[in-house]
């Protein structure tokens, strides 16, 4: 059962936060770029590492394929995920997206975030 956004018990106050992020965002996989931005929204969520959130405008979107993978935060809603494909191997799962996330934090809506486990992203000046 999905949690309604307007449900008191998944308030994100005091849990997440979104910052605006203006310094240069790269996320690379291998010598491929994937995404160059200088408009990241962070998000900071108690007991995770900070989220850069990256708009789909400054995503090479046709090295992404959407993968059947679906997870739900009580927080932020459910999420969409995608694999990069790089050099004939897949990377599962590599990003994700909420495509329509509860309205505490209706600004990543749409935008990417990247598994740093999986790809390298650097924060340049």
């Amino acid at each position: 059962m999905t949690a309604s956004p307007n449900d008191p018990n998944h308030d994100p106050k005091g849990r997440i936060s979104l910052h605006s992020h203006d310094r240069r965002v790269q996320v690379r996989v291998g010598d491929v770029l994937l995404a160059d931005t200088r408009n990241a929204i962070e998000l900071r969520e108690t007991g995770y590492p900070p989220r850069l959130y990256l708009p789909r405008e400054d995503v090479a979107m046709e090295r992404l394929e959407r993968t059947d993978t679906v997870t739900h935060c009580p927080f932020k809603g459910d999420a969409s995920y995608f694999a990069v494909d790089h050099d004939g191997k897949t990377l599962p799962d590599a990003a994700w997206s909420y495509e329509a996330p509860f309205e505490a934090v209706a600004a990543i809506a749409g935008r990417l975030a990247f598994d740093t486990d999986k790809v390298e992203q650097r924060v340049l000046d």
